[in-house]
């Protein structure tokens, strides 16, 4: 089914100014609605060139990119021979053009004038990059967010003249599915969580687990590969790969794998393929386990019990981390990864599982990593052995 017109996107089409700011919650359709605007632009003006401008290419990718093409399909307006897949840019029958490309290409950045401009997360982009963009821009300017925290657009933009700011949530959203609905509103009881992403209001999400990690271009050719932290998933969530490098007295992450679906012959035809490490996986499923061992993969069971994930999260929480700008997926867990909280508003001691799928293929990998996890393991080994000595003794005397 084309996508259908939202209250999102009516708010949208009524803004007039030339400074357009769309911020809101989670599923609020900020994204598709914008697009959906720029696509109507480019087929009703000729000669328009729009620049479309995320952090990352690998984010533009997996989400505008990826948004752009199904709408252009869905309705039947996409023609491949003007898809330029290398250059990420499609030309209209009109002449307008439609181009993609992230804020870290600075030829980009600071190169040619555009008409309208729509800088996709845009707390995730620097001022001076936005500053740069908006100057080359003659005509209109988009931004959209989730108002995790106070950025430069609330300190340097928001007072300034020629501007509109709307607000969208789900609610603004009638193409939400039941399902979708009923998933964020479980989260409601999370106060500050529900604040930034069910209502779209500015906060600070205090229930976060991990914050302060950094996010780099690439693993340096330096780094040592240290594990690999599998989690496994099927239907309804994704299985998660995680690579750990030791560098310069901390770790950088990277993301292999996240992905629904994959059966474990996928997940070894990746594993093999991937510089060799000890791989950790989640202990809960030990036939999968006992499969990839099968095709020749070094993979131990991450070690569970009492307290177990409260003690890696512990652990991870020291360490000095980074994660690499490719490793989309667990760039927006580590955003949203958050403890429970009760009706009271109260932080519990258990993490809350959406977005917990590359943050536990981290924890697994890290517990072979921490000093005390290793000793009370080999502690139990040990002793499981001096047991069955004593029981073959035992049994021999009889």
């Amino acid at each position: 089914m084309p996508y259908q017109e939202t209250t999102a996107t009516k708010k949208i089409t009524k803004l007039t100014k030339r400074i357009r700011i769309v911020s809101g919650g989670s599923s609020a359709s900020k994204t598709i609605s914008i697009l959906l605007w720029l696509i109507d632009y480019c087929q009703s003006y000729k000669g328009k060139i729009v620049s479309v401008v995320s952090w990352t290419l690998p984010h533009l990718k997996k989400g505008a990119i990826r948004d752009f093409l199904s709408i252009m399909s869905e309705h039947g307006y996409f023609k491949d021979d003007r898809w330029n897949k290398t250059e990420s840019i499609y030309l209209f029958e009109t002449g307008s053009k439609l181009e993609f490309f992230s804020a870290d290409q600075p030829g980009k950045v600071r190169g040619p004038r555009r008409d309208v401009l729509f800088i996709n997360e845009a707390n995730n982009v620097s001022y001076d990059i936005y500053t740069q963009l908006e100057i080359r821009t003659r005509d209109i300017v988009f931004i959209d967010f989730n108002p995790i925290s106070e950025f430069w657009f609330y300190t340097e933009v928001a007072d300034k003249e020629n501007i509109e700011h709307i607000i969208l949530t789900y609610l603004d959203n009638e193409a939400l599915s039941e399902n979708e609905r009923l998933a964020l509103e479980a989260r409601r009881s999370n106060k500050s969580w529900w604040k930034v992403y069910g209502e779209g209001q500015l906060g600070e999400i205090e229930s976060a687990i991990y914050k302060n990690w950094k996010i780099v271009d690439e693993i340096p050719h330096e780094a040592r590969l240290e594990r690999y932290g599998l989690d496994f998933g099927y239907s309804n969530d994704p299985s998660s790969i995680a690579a750990i490098y030791y560098y310069n007295g901390g770790y950088i992450l990277d993301e292999i794998c996240y992905q629904k679906g994959f059966s474990n012959k996928q997940l070894a035809d990746i594993l093999t393929n991937l510089p060799q490490a000890l791989i950790i996986a989640d202990s809960a499923e030990p036939k999968s386990i006992d499969e990839l061992k099968l095709y020749g993969l070094n993979i131990l069971p991450a070690n569970k019990g009492a307290g177990s994930v409260q003690q890696g999260i512990q652990f991870v929480q020291a360490q000095q981390l980074s994660i690499t700008k490719n490793s989309v997926n667990g760039i927006k867990e580590y955003k949203n990864y958050v403890w429970q909280t009760d009706k009271d508003s109260k932080i519990l001691n258990v993490p809350d599982h959406q977005f917990s799928h590359f943050m536990d293929a981290v924890r697994y990998g890290f517990t072979s990593l921490n000093p005390e996890v290793t000793r009370k393991t080999t502690e139990e080994i040990k002793r499981h052995f001096e047991n069955m000595e004593h029981k073959l003794r035992n049994f021999s005397t009889k």
